[in-house]
């Protein structure tokens, strides 16, 4: 396994402890947001502050994109069930195996198509019983939230993105939504207890700050999207083990089952991707 895909996996597994401080404080999302995305932008900028912080036309929109699917993704969350948002948001490799090659004019792999569908199906087994359609709202922006995170992976490697701080749109997207969240965080600020306050310090600073910078490291030495979204099902894997080890709640006997397709397919592709890069041409 090369280092650039080591370094997407490693920010999947701090995606993946999100769930567990989200639960632990008591902000609101717009609450929580503010103080997480202005720690964010500052830990990426200070981790990538020799690049510069110039800006493209390509760049902006990547900053649209991301500040746009992290608030879908919270507005997905609070209309309808946490399981429902995350598995429909994990519809983005979908899109990308779509889309990818009429990005970029790579050949189309079967694998990938039998790795998406596997990832799709382990997932749906976690919520077996649980889907709520009438859930439209939330649903719909769940979906978004995942086209969002399509066309984020997509435009992250472009030539015209990397020409500038490859993490700008990290930096640019939190600060966006520090600017549409700066009202109910500023009014929380008499209120955050030390409890709080740790948790916005671990989402801001490690949970997107620290991961967002190996995601868009391993994006900007050549780490495939569609890799990249697989590898990114590790997040929703893992989530509720981290609930069940400091919480205490217990995974259904379908999530352990849908967990082990989805790390078996994960492990597969990324293998035999190596394997196939490996392979003299």
């Amino acid at each position: 396994m090369d280092a650039p895909i080591l370094l997407v996996v490693a920010a999947a597994l701090l995606w993946s402890t999100g769930g567990l401080f989200i639960k632990w404080t008591k902000l609101t999302a717009l609450e929580l947001s503010f103080g997480r995305s202005l720690l964010a932008a500052l830990t990426v900028a200070i981790f990538t502050y020799r690049e510069g912080f110039r800006l493209n036309r390509l760049t902006v929109v990547s900053s649209m994109l991301y500040a746009a699917l992290l608030l879908l993704f919270v507005v997905a969350t609070k209309l309808t069930t946490a399981a429902n948002a995350i598995f429909l948001q994990y519809t983005a490799p979908i899109y990308v195996l779509l889309l990818e090659p009429l990005f970029y004019k790579e050949k189309f792999r079967g694998p990938d198509l039998i790795t998406v569908l596997a990832c799709i199906a382990g997932m749906s087994l976690f919520f077996v019983g649980k889907l709520r359609p009438q859930d439209v709202e939330g649903n719909i922006a769940a979906l978004a939230s995942g086209l969002c995170f399509a066309f984020y992976m997509l435009l992250l490697r472009h030539p015209h993105t990397q020409r500038v701080n490859r993490a700008s749109s990290v930096i640019y997207g939190n600060l966006l939504l520090v600017l549409i969240t700066a009202p109910a965080g500023i009014a929380a600020l008499s209120k955050i207890s030390w409890q709080d306050a740790v948790s916005v310090s671990y989402l801001g600073v490690i949970q997107i700050g620290i991961a967002y910078t190996f995601f868009t490291l391993g994006m900007a030495r050549g780490v495939r999207s569609l890799d990249a979204g697989i590898v990114g099902y590790i997040e929703p894997v893992l989530n509720p083990v981290w609930v069940f080890i400091f919480l205490g709640e217990r995974p259904s006997a379908w999530a352990i089952i849908g967990g082990s397709i989805i790390v078996t397919a994960v492990v597969a592709h990324t293998i035999l991707g190596a394997r196939r890069a490996a392979q003299p041409s």
